[in-house]
């Protein structure tokens, strides 16, 4: 049986390392204030844990997030309404121009690795797939669950997502799919929680959502995965089997085994240096690091260890 590991973040949080004090009244500083932030929907559970802790380490700032499609954030940053997003990508050397021309000099700063996760109903037998099979469910070239297993009994395939302009759907796009338009008989709801929802009641459904979504709560291990659903494993050799396939584990992602792993990145208008860039430090720091190593996702600026655990039979 393929050993399983678990991610250690080897950092220390305390409470004089992720707050200071600010100046008293309505005047914004890196630790006060009041602001609105933009945040891809698939990054939801993570920030509101964020947002928690930082609210109450630092009592004088108060951060309003507004989940949204990726391409909605980052509207939003374009039109500063907002001055910080979280998206599952850089921004463009478009998106930089427009910024520039306009003599504001924003930047993109990874923040966590995260990864798309393939979830199916619990009845469905099938829990292995490959990059290249999962592409061509994406683009209609395979539409039912016998073009990956002859011997299923299910029927069509109904692919969902969160939403048609999340961060999600531009990673297949653009990494599974190569810019190739996904197939029309695809489904967009409105959110990841819906996805679940629908897969857990849906035989025939495959989901297609963000990793730190499918996390059990209860484990602190993150050994395991939310239990209306079935995570599957994802092979980037042209045949899935046991040894090769990998689910989204942190040390898959931490190791890139996991083929459908991705960044998470902050993208950060701030030139007066006040409260956004006050949360951006938060959360590259030790603090907010601690906080997405416990979600399920990778740390992206702290040190690592990746530790072998072996099951005792």
């Amino acid at each position: 049986m393929k050993s399983k590991l678990i991610l250690y973040l080897w950092c220390m949080c305390t409470f004089s390392a992720c707050t200071s004090s600010g100046k008293g009244g309505k005047e914004e500083t890196l630790y006060s204030g009041e602001i609105r932030i933009a945040v891809d929907e698939s990054f939801k559970p993570i920030m509101e844990e964020e947002l928690q802790v930082y609210h109450a380490l630092t009592p004088e700032a108060l951060i309003t997030p507004i989940y949204c499609s990726e391409v909605e954030a980052v509207n939003l940053l374009l039109k500063d309404s907002v001055r910080l997003a979280v998206t599952n990508r850089r921004l463009t050397e478009e998106e930089l121009i427009s910024f520039h021309t306009r003599k504001f000099f924003p930047e993109s700063i990874l923040m966590a690795l995260s990864g798309v996760a393939l979830i199916t109903h619990h009845s469905n037998p099938d829990s292995l797939i490959t990059v290249e099979e999962f592409r061509r469910i994406a683009t209609g070239e395979t539409t039912e669950w016998k073009g990956l297993n002859p011997d299923s009994k299910l029927g069509c395939i109904q692919v969902v997502f969160d939403n048609p302009n999340s961060g999600t759907v531009h990673y297949v796009i653009d990494s599974i799919c190569q810019g190739k338009p996904l197939s029309p008989s695809l489904k967009a709801l409105k959110s990841n929680e819906e996805v679940i929802d629908y897969v857990a009641t849906t035989p025939d459904a495959l989901g297609v959502i963000g990793a730190n979504w499918i996390g059990n709560k209860t484990d602190t291990t993150r050994l395991s995965f939310n239990q209306r659903v079935r995570v599957m494993s994802v092979s980037g050799n042209r045949k899935a089997t046991p040894e090769n396939s990998y689910r989204p584990y942190q040390a898959y992602l931490a190791l890139k085994k996991y083929p459908l792993t991705h960044e998470v990145y902050i993208l950060i208008n701030d030139p007066k240096g006040a409260l956004p860039t006050g949360l951006m430090t938060f959360l590259t720091r030790e603090c907010g690091q601690r906080i997405i190593l416990k979600s399920g996702l990778v740390p992206a600026t702290q040190p690592v260890r990746i530790v072998n655990v072996k099951d005792d039979f």
